[in-house]
């Protein structure tokens, strides 16, 4: 069958699997290509591992100098009647491949990450593959819903400002267009939903369950990925539901850090750059600024994508040093270069110009939609997207 994009509202419906096999192979190509990752770990579990950092990630340790094994562990659909496929379940198929080439472990496990089969499924594959224990446990979990444990009820995340409704334009990818919208402040049951679906719960609760089954090697560290953004996107972000959840998350972070002490490891949260991703697409009002500081970012030629982000965090600030580098409140600051003040002051400007009329001339409109595409497969020289695909391949 031939596949085409296919977007409803800012969601792809489609993916090309041929495509994503070609973003997972420029991404090994710039990570082979990149300053090596020396003193890397050689287990590693990436929990959300399928696209965006997880993917990312996965890639930069294995073909980057680290030269690691890894279990990936991700919700994807595979072709059948109802679709050709996630654009995530070709990019572990790729991965897999690539990495099998060059003789590395790479184990994928499909199915729900917060469900107790899985977790059985990944201790059991730590104890097959790499001899019972892991050096590093990447948490990269974006879930709009989380079965509650022991129950067939699910908390459900909200993505609301807290407090005061905030008005801001959100752009919808569909068809191109500017959407001016307001959001209502959640209420208290929203909030403490997005704290269980997004917040640190899960990754804690995910590093006892190694520790009780003595998965942990001396020295494991564990990452999850956040973001704070300028103070111009904190309405929607930091001072919303999902702030308060990456808030939580940061506070996960120095409880675990005490546990992997006993190991002489450490937690970090990792906070990165706006990127597009699958799930940044879905915040309501933030879309303006990113297209405005892909602009910026590539004029002043600091833009990084996720596997550039990936590859330096684990190349400059994980594993070069004696201690890792945080902040004074222990994060791991990715997006050093998104808030220079000389970047943010010609963003600002930038967004004061903008509306519903230039926003594809005043931000990086294109290359914005284009990496949202690249995402799901599609945009890449090389590819016959007129050919057929036989989806029974894959």
């Amino acid at each position: 069958m031939r596949i085409e994009p296919v977007i409803q509202g800012v969601v792809a419906r489609t993916a090309h699997p041929l495509g994503c096999e070609q973003a997972v192979l420029q991404q090994i190509e710039y990570v082979k290509s990149a300053k090596p990752i020396t003193q890397g770990p050689k287990r590693v579990l990436i929990l959300g591992a399928s696209s965006g950092f997880g993917l990312a990630a996965r890639i930069a340790l294995t073909f980057g100098g680290a030269n690691a094994d890894t279990i990936g562990v991700s919700f994807e659909r595979g072709p059948s009647e109802k679709g050709v496929g996630s654009a995530g379940y070709f990019n572990n198929l790729a991965f897999k491949k690539f990495a099998e080439r060059e003789g590395h472990i790479a184990v994928n496990i499909n199915g729900d990450v917060f469900s107790d089969a899985v977790r059985e499924q990944v201790v059991e594959a730590i104890e097959t593959y790499f001899e019972g224990e892991v050096d590093l446990v990447i948490y990269s979990i974006a879930s709009g819903m989380r079965r509650k444990p022991g129950s067939d009820e699910f908390w459900r995340s909200a993505i609301k400002p807290i407090g005061d409704a905030v008005s801001g334009a959100t752009i919808v990818l569909e068809n191109d267009t500017w959407v001016d919208t307001t959001l209502e402040p959640a209420n208290d049951e929203e909030i403490d939903s997005t704290l269980h679906v997004m917040g640190g719960e899960d990754w804690e609760s995910w590093i006892d369950t190694l520790i009780n089954n003595e998965s942990i090697a001396p020295g494991c560290k564990t990452i999850a990925f956040s973001y704070v953004g300028p103070s111009i996107t904190h309405p929607i972000y930091l001072d919303g539901t999902l702030g308060r959840a990456k808030i939580d998350l940061h506070q996960t972070s120095h409880s675990l850090n005490l546990k992997l002490a006993n190991f002489d490891g450490g937690a970090y949260a990792t906070v990165c750059k706006a990127l597009v991703t699958k799930a940044s697409v879905f915040i309501p009002g933030l879309s303006p600024y990113m297209l405005a500081l892909y602009r910026v970012m590539k004029e002043k030629g600091t833009h990084e994508g996720c596997i550039e982000q990936m590859h330096r965090l684990f190349s400059d600030k994980l594993y070069s040093h004696t201690s890792v580098p945080v902040d004074g409140e222990r994060l791991v600051r990715m997006d050093d270069w998104e808030l220079n003040p000389n970047t943010q002051q010609r963003v600002r400007e930038v967004l004061a110009e903008m509306n519903g009329s230039n926003f594809q001339q005043m931000g990086d409109y294109a290359g914005f939609k284009a990496e949202f595409l690249r995402l799901n497969g599609f945009g890449f020289d090389g590819i016959d997207y007129d050919a057929d695909v036989d989806l029974e391949r894959f």
